[in-house]
């Protein structure tokens, strides 16, 4: 089993892969997410209220590294309309704000290291 494994949940699929180094799993990590755009934007929609599709996530992207009881987990939101939002944490995520001219992987990076 890798150091490293990746989460995608998308729709009701849910997906894992194992990775011995963090690059391989941010590159799958990419590959991902630019795959899931390709599927174009989410529309909106109304339940009890009206949600944008910025205001909805169309994918979760999840990496862990470590064992059970000394997890570090990062990872990023796909929203409907195509952006990426960063986070640290498992139970209670904190939004990750990337550096000046860094990348939303740079910030997951950086949180893992």
């Amino acid at each position: 089993m890798g150091r490293y494994r990746l989460k995608v949940r998308h729709g009701s699929r849910v997906e894992r892969e194992s990775f011995e180094d963090l690059d391989a799993a941010l590159n799958a990590m990419k590959r991902q997410t630019q795959l899931i755009r390709k599927e174009g934007p989410l529309d909106e929609i109304s339940a009890i209220r009206d949600y944008e599709p910025g205001q909805r996530v169309h994918a979760r992207l999840e990496l862990s590294a470590g064992g059970p009881f000394r997890r570090r987990e990062a990872g990023m939101d796909l929203m409907g309309d195509g952006s990426l939002v960063p986070y640290v944490g498992a139970v209670r995520k904190h939004r990750l704000e990337p550096a000046d001219g860094a990348s939303p992987f740079d910030a997951v990076r950086a949180a893992l290291t």
